[in-house]
């Protein structure tokens, strides 16, 4: 063992990590990785294994493992304290489409959706303490930033042909129509998510955007998959509404131009929002 027994139960108890329910054991287990990341090269002097373990930063390790082990003190915090952050530096000169995607794919992968060995893997186990939490989760949304515009340009589609090219669409619809009806429900929509609450936009995004089962939902949210099924069908009625009532009051668009708004989301392949609406009451009421 690189971290003696004695310094690592001060430092435990230096870090704050009962009020989140973390064991010694646990936290020593994350001192002894972090101090074997550091000194990978050969066994260390005391005196550098001491230097090392006093520069930590002791209560952002034990938080951050805490949240690994899905301890809910733990994660309730983190979610208030640092998910504002992940959302600032996602935010900055990008789209806001892809910020919400950012975030919400590293909450997810911070609570570790996946599973190898019958363990789940979570992006905390990267954190070693040498830096701050906050500085380590702007670093992660950097590079996560980096991916996803390196994956979005991959995937541009290339001009095949003059109709294309020109803008024209094969359901007959004048293009500057079809545009500026995508353009109101895309905005209508934009506005009704950034009024949701954090855990319904959460939800709501893993569940259209990342295809995280419920079940999984629920169990990284603390509910019941029932809980989170019964919320999510809830937040899809409400986001209808607001979207409808915006288009309605502020758009002053008839409900013939309303549907229209949401068939064109529904058949646009750059609108995969739309999917998280539910038909009209009328609709569903006849199925």
């Amino acid at each position: 063992m690189l971290v003696p027994v004695h310094e690592a139960r001060r430092l435990w108890q230096r870090s704050g990590a009962e009020r989140w329910g973390l064991a010694e054991s646990d936290f020593t287990g994350v001192l002894e990785r972090s101090a074997a990341a550091r000194f990978r090269g050969g066994p260390p002097a005391p005196d550098q294994v001491a230097g090392f373990l006093a520069a930590l930063h002791h209560e952002d390790l034990a938080l951050a493992a805490a949240c690994a082990l899905g301890l809910n003190a733990a994660w309730e915090h983190f979610v208030r304290e640092f998910r504002p952050i992940l959302l600032r530096v996602a935010g900055k000169g990008q789209p806001v489409d892809r910020v919400r995607d950012v975030a919400d794919s590293i909450y997810a992968d911070l609570f570790g959706l996946e599973q190898r060995d019958g363990k789940r893997r979570s992006l905390f186990d990267y954190y070693h303490g040498r830096s701050s939490l906050a500085g380590w989760l702007r670093a992660v949304v950097a590079q996560r930033i980096v991916d996803k515009v390196r994956e979005s340009r991959r995937f541009d589609p290339l001009p095949d042909d003059e109709g294309e090219a020109s803008g024209g669409v094969s359901d007959g619809t004048p293009a500057v129509d079809r545009e500026r009806y995508l353009t109101l429900v895309q905005g209508a929509l934009a506005a009704a998510l950034a009024r949701l609450e954090a855990r319904d936009r959460l939800r709501l995004s893993l569940y259209y955007a990342r295809d995280v089962k419920l079940k999984a939902i629920g169990r990284m949210l603390g509910e019941s998959e029932a809980t989170a099924s019964r919320k999510l069908e809830r937040t899809r009625r409400m986001l209808r509404e607001a979207v409808e009532r915006r288009l309605r009051d502020e758009q002053r668009l008839t409900d013939a131009e309303i549907a229209l708004c949401f068939d064109y989301a529904r058949t646009d392949p750059a609108f995969d929002l739309a999917r998280t609406l539910p038909p009209p009451a009328t609709e569903e009421e006849g199925a």
